[in-house]
């Protein structure tokens, strides 16, 4: 910990000196990087088609205490989703594919159970599909001895985990297939089509596929915090290394690295034409998907981080709990944030952050007027704060998927105080979903308030009685 705070204590030392300045942005990186421990960040902006901002901030390398520069890479897990997304839109506007159409259409191969998912279901994680992640080492991710072939024979008889199209299920095994279908359409690998139709049009010098396994040049590592090592629980966290390994077979899942630039020209190259042809692609790539009754679901085609609102309209991702960006198309904005540290959750800054170029966009963001407001009045007031909000805001339109995530996020930094202020406050504004209560439950139980808990889970089972998960727990709890 000594460590860390002399990292902290150095951070503006080590603030890249010739980047644009906004004194605002700072503010907001340096009190984030503070309460969350960050040892190195980058942060760019976008407006108007052009990178007003690029900066770095802290260390990318804690070992060697080597600064962050512009250069430095980060490891963009998840995000590397929307790439494999602007694949997919490239091979429709070539007509090779449709989204309307099954997979089976173009795979050959599949189990009989999977053939009513279509290529859509996959891009918005509605597939229902086995995750396939469960297939690999729990610890690095990787495949150990086990071959592709060997991988692709498990997954196949793996059970479906909800209908098609009903139900949201966020799992690896739709970038696996997607893969698949990109390989199929050409006569190179994905990593090569990566690079010839999005890295080189958009001028991309430092974004490659790789993982702990792959000597990358100039790259920041990722760490996480533990508070327990080899079963042994710690005082204090400690600040560790991170291993992990992503197969090459599902890299269109999460194998990217990048710099914050890199991904903002990526940005202002998709925007401009340079990777989709015409804007139809990009509309419908960010159009919100449906479920099979008609309702909307929390992604757009490939994009799993976005903000569906009258105004100040959003579409991002965010990835390993370190890499996070959004897209304002009607404000001509983005933020992006790259950091090395798993578990930051650099998402809970943007639109703080988007709010410093249109100071409208936090009082369109129920969460960020939330996190900004509540930070100040205390999380205990979130309730009646929100009441407040609902009759003198029009904006203010709670999302409870968002709220939920935020809650989670809390709950995963050890915050169950403020997480459980969270949860309440999406039972209160959502008393009809079995979900909250569910999550609400989770949280009371891990911070030992086991009868509120069982209330709770009673609660959700009876909102949600297919809620199978929620019946195990509260047996569990039930026993004697």
């Amino acid at each position: 910990m000594r460590l860390i705070s002399l990292l902290f204590t150095c951070l503006i030392a080590t603030t890249h000196l010739f980047a644009q300045t906004n004194p605002a942005v700072d503010d907001i990186i340096k009190r984030e990087m503070r309460e969350r421990k960050i040892p190195g960040l980058q942060v760019a902006v976008v407006s108007k088609g052009k990178i007003v901002l690029n900066k770095s901030y802290g260390i990318a390398n804690v070992q060697d205490s080597v600064p962050v520069s512009n250069q430095s890479i980060f490891a963009i897990n998840s995000c590397t989703k929307v790439f494999t997304a602007v694949a997919v839109m490239q091979l429709v506007e070539q007509g090779k594919i449709d989204l309307s159409k099954t997979v089976a259409t173009y795979l050959d191969d599949l189990p009989a159970a999977w053939s009513t998912v279509t290529i859509k279901q996959l891009l918005t994680h509605t597939s229902g599909l086995p995750d396939g992640l469960g297939l690999l080492d729990e610890r690095t991710g990787g495949t150990g001895n086990t071959t592709e072939a060997t991988f692709w024979e498990k997954l196949k008889v793996m059970p479906l985990i909800s209908t098609p199209g009903e139900r949201f299920n966020y799992n690896q095994t739709n970038a696996y297939l997607l893969a698949k279908l990109i390989n199929k359409f050409s006569s190179k690998t994905f990593q090569e089509v990566f690079d010839e139709r999005q890295f080189q049009p958009a001028g991309l010098k430092h974004t490659v596929f790789g993982d702990s396994r792959d000597v990358i040049p100039h790259f920041a590592p990722t760490y996480f915090y533990r508070t327990q090592i080899d079963g042994q629980p710690l005082n204090t966290p400690k600040l560790i290394n991170n291993y992990y390994e992503f197969p090459y077979f599902r890299r269109t899942a999460s194998g990217l690295n990048s710099t914050a630039e890199d991904m903002a020209k990526w940005i202002i190259a998709l925007q401009s034409g340079k990777l989709l042809k015409a804007k139809s692609s990009l509309d419908t790539m960010w159009s919100q998907g449906k479920f099979n009754n008609g309702t909307g679901t929390p992604w757009t085609l490939g994009w799993g981080l976005n903000r569906f609102r009258a105004k100040h309209k959003a579409v991002g991702m965010s990835g390993g709990g370190r890499a996070a960006f959004l897209v304002y198309p009607e404000d001509d904005l983005a933020v992006i944030v790259l950091t090395n540290l798993g578990g930051s959750y650099p998402e809970d800054m943007l639109e703080e952050l988007a709010g410093c170029y249109h100071p409208d966009i936090p009082k369109a963001s129920p969460i960020t007027l939330m996190k900004i407001s509540l930070r100040k009045i205390g999380f205990d007031k979130a309730i009646p704060f929100a009441e407040e909000q609902k009759k003198s805001n029009p904006l203010f339109i709670p999302n409870e998927f968002e709220i939920n995530e935020w809650g989670y996020r809390m709950m995963a930094n050890g915050n169950l105080k403020d997480a459980s202020e969270i949860f309440k406050l999406n039972t209160h504004l959502f008393p009809q979903s079995g979900n909250a209560f569910d999550s609400y439950g989770e949280v009371l139980l891990r911070a030992g308030k086991k009868s509120e808990a069982i209330t709770m889970y009673q609660k959700s089972i009876a909102l949600s009685p297919d809620n199978e998960h929620g019946k195990k727990v509260l047996a569990d709890l039930m026993k004697p």
